[in-house]
C-alpha cells in the first residue's frame, strides 16, 4: 500500500504521524508531586490507547488525579 496523507498519495515520501501529549502542571508542579502525577497521566494515557485507532485527527482530554482536566493529547499527520 502506497503511503497516504489525508487520503492522497505521498508520492515516494513515507508518511509520518506525530503523537503530542500536553499537560499542564500548573506554578507548583503539583505540590512538588509532578512525577507521580505525571507517571500516573502516563500509565492510563497507554493503557487506553487501544481504544483509539492512532490516526489523524484521534485525540483525547488528560486528567489528573482529582479527575481535573490538565491537558490532552492528540495525533497528527506531518
Amino acid at each position: 500500500m502506497e503511503p497516504m496523507s489525508y487520503g492522497r498519495p505521498l508520492e515516494g515520501r513515507t508518511r509520518y504521524v506525530k503523537s503530542v501529549l500536553e499537560v499542564g502542571m500548573g506554578d507548583t508542579g503539583w505540590d512538588g508531586n509532578a512525577a507521580s502525577g505525571l507517571g500516573r497521566i502516563l500509565r492510563y494515557w497507554g493503557g487506553n490507547l487501544g481504544h483509539f485507532g492512532l490516526e489523524p485527527g484521534d485525540g483525547s482530554v488528560v486528567h489528573d488525579s482529582g479527575y481535573r482536566e490538565v491537558g490532552r493529547w492528540s495525533i497528527s499527520g506531518e
